[in-house]
């Protein structure tokens, strides 16, 4: 039975959400159909294009990303200080680049005096918004809806295009946070459509590499800014060029299809973390065999079911095997 929303996210316990949403169609969502022939390729760049919009509205970061043939994968961080921040202006501006609002809105906007009941009920829906801009719901309701309904345009139909409702985990340690990342930018290498990550098409890794040759940060994607320190600005603690390192090492080892070897001591992401190889490979390509609502530790994953008033969470036996350090 599926769960409510509200019993797989917990602020309390982490910003951090990996989500998946999957296509209902034999056609794809991308790709090529093996039996007419004809390719939705293109269809790659809407959802990444759209992704790093919503991302740039919603005070939500968008950490990773990887679009596949019949399904998409990303890794989010809500910044919920951010959205309460927000001015009254900012939050209807923001607002109005998804959709038109109400006529208070709109009579907001252009400047026009609001009575005092309409200022209250004005003040009302502000409030409902900038909630809403920091919904993990609300931004992928905005990305699969804009994704259906323009492939319907081009397929010429109607109906469902997506499975349901999207999948979400709750990331709930750094390497959680880690191996889920470089879990979803190794997709396309695990699936055998890519060679690697550099060359991994609609990917945050390539998108990082590509911004990383040009000696900067992917702009749309959440930063990743070094080790932790005072006055830390936002962003991943961690070394961009340590975890592209990583995320190339982990891929061949992959790519060659066999068990491979990480070290420890060449890597020193997987040193911090408290990770060793064999824990390292098993997360980065069974992600989403071992654990279901949240990832974590042993520990964080029984205050998440605490804090969410679960029974019981799939994956805590799993738990206490990879997330202990090594």
């Amino acid at each position: 039975m599926p769960q409510p929303r509200k019993s797989q996210i917990s602020l309390i316990d982490t910003p951090y959400y990996h989500c998946v949403s999957r296509c209902v169609r034999r056609s794809f969502l991308c790709g090529v159909d093996s039996v007419s022939g004809q390719s939705y390729e293109h269809r790659r760049g809407w959802v990444e294009d759209r992704l790093l919009f919503l991302g740039a509205v919603f005070a939500i970061d968008v950490c990773a990303y990887a679009v596949m043939s019949n399904h998409t994968h990303v890794v989010l961080c809500v910044d919920k200080d951010l959205a309460d921040s927000w001015s009254l202006d900012e939050v209807i501006d923001r607002w109005h680049k998804l959709y038109k609002g109400t006529l208070l809105t709109a009579k907001y906007v252009k400047g026009e005096a609001l009575s005092t009941s309409e200022r209250l009920s004005f003040e009302d829906t502000v409030t409902v918004y900038r909630k809403r801009l920091y919904d993990i719901s609300w931004l992928m309701r905005n990305l699969n809806e804009y994704i259906a309904r323009e492939a319907n345009k081009e397929d010429g139909c109607t109906g469902r295009f997506w499975e349901g409702r999207f999948k979400s985990q709750a990331l709930l340690d750094e390497s959680a946070v880690l191996a889920c990342m470089a879990y979803v930018d190794l997709n396309p290498i695990r699936a055998k459509m890519e060679k690697t990550p550099e060359t991994s098409k609609h990917t945050s890794i390539r998108n990082r590499i590509q911004s990383l040759i040009k000696g900067e940060q992917a702009k749309a994607l959440m930063p990743f800014v070094g080790n932790h320190r005072q006055d830390m600005p936002k962003g991943i603690a961690y070394s961009l060029i340590d975890y592209c390192e990583l995320v190339d090492t982990t891929g061949r080892c992959i790519r060659e299809d066999k068990a491979g070897h990480i070290d420890n001591h060449q890597n020193p992401i997987l040193k911090r973390l408290g990770l060793d190889s064999e824990q390292w490979l098993t997360l980065t390509t069974e992600f989403e065999q071992h654990f279901a609502t949240a990832v974590g530790s042993e520990q964080m994953m029984q205050q998440f079911k605490h804090h969410t008033h679960h029974q019981r969470i799939r994956g805590m036996a799993k738990a206490k095997t990879l997330f202990k350090i090594a």
